[in-house]
């Protein structure tokens, strides 16, 4: 298995992660209805949150660059460094949401897109 597609496996574990941020502490959590829950945090648990909702919306669109990336045969090693980099600035995207830098996050967001753009455009 290449390189980028053990990072659409670890892009798609970035939202699981970042719900458990969320969760964490667990106050009066609840399992029977936990969107309803994580819908009236604050703070970081609702931060943690909408990072998990924006994690699931980049994996469509990342792992479906990687994959047309794969069956066209475009060079190997820059999806690979491509691939990569979409997963250090996911972590970064993550970090900076967590943190509540907007203008910082909203610049990283780009970077991500601009990476999937450049996978995509490998494939061409």
């Amino acid at each position: 298995m290449t390189v980028a597609l053990w990072c659409v496996l670890a892009v798609a574990l970035l939202p699981l992660a970042c719900t458990g941020i969320a969760k964490s502490g667990f106050r009066e959590f609840d399992n029977n209805n936990p969107r309803a829950w994580l819908a009236r945090q604050q703070g970081f648990r609702a931060r943690a949150n909408a990072a998990q909702q924006n994690s699931w919306e980049a994996l469509a669109m990342f792992s479906a660059a990687v994959f047309a990336s794969q069956l066209a045969h475009a060079p190997q090693g820059r999806t690979d460094v491509l691939a990569l980099a979409f997963v250090a600035v996911r972590l970064a995207y993550i970090a900076c949401y967590l943190g509540d830098r907007a203008t910082l996050r909203s610049f990283i967001w780009m970077t991500g897109l601009g990476l999937t753009i450049a996978i995509f455009v490998l494939a061409a």
